[in-house]
């Protein structure tokens, strides 16, 4: 059985490096944090007169009349809907504020910390141009297609490792920490759930020591990419330290170590993805807690953020809504770990360090993550999940 439904995706593609051509994109994310500053000064002095918020109309129909000026004449180096967007992109920020969705109100950035700019609409701004080319003659190892895409009427080559499917709905220059520059195409795709039941569900618990435990005693652990490779980070961090700012030994040094951490964030997530899918292959109900996570890095600190169990958890969900299964949350107060799960007894003097207990009422044995897994399967499908 298979269902049709639209998502909105995002294409993400490399550039091919060409510093000429890189330098006008960089000239235009630099514009953008211009603009972004301007705004954001102006939101900060007009509160002050009048303690209240210019919206979000008011600030593109002005952005656009100062574009006109003479002394705002860098501004005309970047589509007028770019420089609307910055504008937008200052509104949602500050609703994030007032909802209290945010630490603080929006902050100015340097140019170094501002990292990209969006074209939203298609043949203004930007064009995908066709482009094809020929494999060369006795290299069957040569795989990667080559795109083109028009920008402000320069020519930029990417690597379109796969076709664009859907509708393109806005465009994203980005520039990483390594300095290579990213297309990011926001499309809206008719996609195919086809769901295969398996006629399982199944609860897992979380842990420090082993990553993912299920309610029939299998446990997954977690490489820890980020301590696997710390050595390495020391040591690059050491050999930026000692370089003088700003220099090109400096540059290459910063390089570097951003190229190791992108590198232990991509191992990251691909581990993530294909334990993702071999859950899905399994089940067809995933029954997981809501963790506080932001509490548990102040306690645990480096070793939650290397887990990075939000980022899986939502890795996780779009998996599952593509092949049509369902994960579910239990409430993040319900005492798994110290109920019993053959009686349902809970035992409050159980610590961090009990990795296993005997329940005082029936006296069953029971293994710390192995027992919460049950509970945690047993209330999710009691709450009528």
């Amino acid at each position: 059985m298979a269902n049709t439904i639209k998502v909105r995706k995002n294409y993400q593609y490399c550039l091919y490096r060409c510093d000429k051509k890189d330098e006008k994109l960089r000239h235009k994310i630099f514009v953008a944090s211009t603009i972004w500053n301007h705004f954001i000064a102006l939101q900060r002095r007009y509160y002050r007169m009048t303690g209240k918020y210019i919206p979000l109309h008011r600030m593109n129909k002005h952005v656009l009349k100062l574009r006109k000026m003479k002394r705002f004449a860098l501004w005309q180096d970047l589509h007028s809907q770019a420089c609307q967007d910055v504008c937008r992109r200052i509104d949602k920020a500050y609703q994030r504020f007032f909802k209290r969705l945010s630490k603080g109100r929006p902050k100015f950035k340097r140019a170094s910390k501002y990292k990209s700019f969006t074209l939203p609409q298609k043949d203004k701004g930007y064009q995908l141009v066709d482009y094809n080319r020929n494999k060369p003659k006795g290299d069957d190892k040569w795989t990667r297609e080559r795109g083109i895409i028009r920008i402000d009427g320069t020519h930029y080559k990417f690597v379109q490792h796969r076709p664009i499917q859907g509708e393109i709905k806005t465009l994203t220059v980005k520039q990483d920490s390594m300095g290579r520059l990213w297309l990011f195409f926001s499309v809206i795709e008719t996609i195919s759930i086809k769901q295969v039941s398996t006629g399982k569900s199944g609860g897992f618990d979380f842990g420090l020591k082993t990553f993912l435990t299920d309610d029939e005693g299998r446990a997954w652990s977690s490489p820890q990419f980020f301590t696997q490779g710390l050595r390495k980070t020391s040591t690059l961090h050491r050999r930026l330290s000692r370089k003088v700012q700003g220099s090109n030994h400096h540059k290459r040094a910063k390089c570097a170590l951003a190229k190791h951490s992108a590198d232990v964030a991509n191992r990251r997530r691909d581990f993530q993805y294909k334990l993702a899918h071999r859950l899905c292959d399994e089940y067809d109900i995933i029954y997981i807690e809501d963790l506080n996570i932001e509490g548990m890095k102040q306690l645990w600190g480096r070793k939650v953020s290397d887990l990075a169990f939000a980022q899986f958890v939502d890795i996780l969900e779009w998996v599952a809504f593509k092949r049509g299964k369902k994960v579910m949350k239990i409430d993040r107060w319900y005492p798994s770990t110290q109920t019993c799960s053959a009686c349902d007894f809970v035992n409050q003097q159980i610590t961090l360090r009990d990795r296993e207990w005997c329940c005082p009422e029936c006296k069953t044995h029971h293994q710390r993550d192995h027992n919460a897994a049950k509970n945690i399967k047993t209330a999710g499908a009691s709450a009528g999940y």
